[in-house]
């Protein structure tokens, strides 16, 4: 007969412990703490041996075959992974509700089965009919694409041992449970182990496993923090509900960058990939607004060209307002004290408010000329040369500094037919293969000068 033991998990963070307490003395958190029980087998003999289904081997002896990856009919999707797929491992794909994971999901099974690989679908939120409806809207039919509405891990362990598919996706993990613990489905305990035992299906049996997650109100991924260190890549599918636009973002992944993002567009048909960003961030630009900047970010390899707008308006209180919309808050006012000291900008009787249009953050230093130089037209009221880009770090004392991959900006501005672009002063000279005019500016005061269409009024 099993033993029965009793123990009190936090489910913030996992602490454990053999009694219950208001506080979680790790995490701090209260009332966190809920009772679970663990059921122990009677035999104490751990020396049975197993058969080693992996066995050991020289790292010369292990061959690597040419389809490793399974591409997944996303280039955007494929990019973030590094190149598609890799057999035998163990994806978390995370994002708030509604954003669309199950859709993007979806319709990767989609793509992937008609490779003819094998891929079951467990819905462990819905039923199969749900599944299917949702798929006739997504255009999604094939005879390898396996739907399975199940919460119990046991089970699909079973069907995945007799399908021997090559991509089992969990939709979510939060919703699945293993009958070895008795704690409810969503637990610290159960997604521990339901996360344990899904690495261990797709390391043995070299099956690519997604998982979907749900992430708790402050954006975080529900249930440990050892979740994100067990599985081999992890996923950020983000967005704003009130925009179409949705971004992709890798932050670990074992198999390639963790600087790459891909971006989404949501239709009434699904998601559909955007491979040219630049000209989405770009749409309904106004061509003569004071405040208005065009900079060129870099997301890993690739380049993007994305719209900075500033206001400046003067406040009757004490202390102004700073208001920052895809800037990091410190950063901004780094930036506006160097305009202050540097350019002699009053803005302490002014609140400043800085956006990034298209729901993208932006937390690279490049960015910070544009801000700056969107920041000062606006109070200005003059309006920045619409065909320019500006690219650049500022320092505190005002000089530009380089960045890098300034190369790939440049002809990304190039390549939307922008006619200047200005950049921080070079060691190199740059070749004449691009049909874009390059400025090179090495202080704060001197980028304003070239990028203005009329001279900026003084005080």
């Amino acid at each position: 007969m099993a033993k029965v033991k009793t123990k009190w998990v936090c489910q913030n963070c996992g602490y454990e412990t053999a009694k219950y307490i208001g506080k979680c003395p790790d995490c701090g958190a209260w009332g966190t703490l809920t009772e679970e029980k663990e059921y122990k087998s009677e035999n104490t003999n751990q020396n049975i041996i197993k058969k080693d289904e992996n066995p050991i081997c020289l790292i010369n002896e292990i061959e690597i075959t040419e389809n490793i990856r399974i591409k997944s009919g996303y280039e955007e999707l494929d990019r973030v992974l590094g190149g598609g797929l890799v057999q035998g491992s163990l994806i978390l794909l995370a994002g708030d509700p509604g954003i669309g994971k199950s859709t993007l999901i979806l319709q990767t099974a989609g793509n992937i089965c008609r490779q003819n690989k094998k891929l079951i679908y467990v819905c462990a939120e819905e039923s199969g009919s749900q599944v299917k409806l949702r798929a006739k809207r997504l255009n999604v039919n094939s005879d390898n694409l396996y739907v399975y509405s199940q919460t119990n891990l046991e089970a699909v362990i079973n069907q995945t041992d007799l399908i021997k598919p090559d991509v089992l996706v969990i939709d979510s993990i939060q919703s699945v449970y293993t009958s070895s613990i008795t704690s409810s489905s969503g637990s610290i305990s159960q997604i521990r182990e339901c996360t344990n035992i899904l690495m261990d299906i797709a390391k043995n049996r070299n099956i690519t496993v997604i998982v979907i997650g749900h992430v708790t109100k402050d954006g975080n991924i529900a249930g440990p923090k050892v979740l994100e260190h067990m599985v081999d890549t992890v996923i950020y599918f983000e967005g704003d509900k009130y925009k179409s636009q949705r971004i992709l973002r890798s932050i670990k992944n074992r198999f390639g960058s963790t600087n790459e993002i891909g971006v989404f567009n949501m239709e009434d048909s699904g998601l559909e990939e955007v491979k040219n960003p630049s000209e989405l961030f770009m749409r309904g630009k106004s061509e003569s607004a004071p405040g208005s900047v065009i900079i060129a970010a870099s997301e890993g390899t690739r380049a993007m060209l994305i719209e900075v707008q500033s206001l400046v308006g003067s406040t009757s209180y004490p202390s102004p307002r700073r208001v920052s919309t895809g800037v990091e808050y410190n950063r901004l006012l780094q930036i506006i004290a160097v305009l202050e000291k540097r350019i002699g900008l009053n803005l302490s009787k002014h609140d400043v408010y800085v956006n990034i249009t298209g729901g993208i953050e932006i937390d690279e230093p490049a960015a910070d000329l544009g801000i700056a130089l969107a920041i000062a037209t606006c109070f200005r009221d003059v309006v920045v040369d619409p065909d320019c880009v500006i690219i650049g770090e500022i320092a505190l004392s005002g000089e530009i500094r380089n960045v890098n991959n300034i190369e790939k900006r440049i002809y990304e501005a190039q390549k939307l037919g922008f006619k200047k672009a200005i950049i921080p002063k070079q060691k190199k000279k740059f070749s004449d293969e691009y049909d874009i005019k390059i400025i090179e500016v090495a202080r704060l005061m001197d980028a304003i000068k070239v990028c203005v269409s009329k001279p900026m009024p003084v005080n």
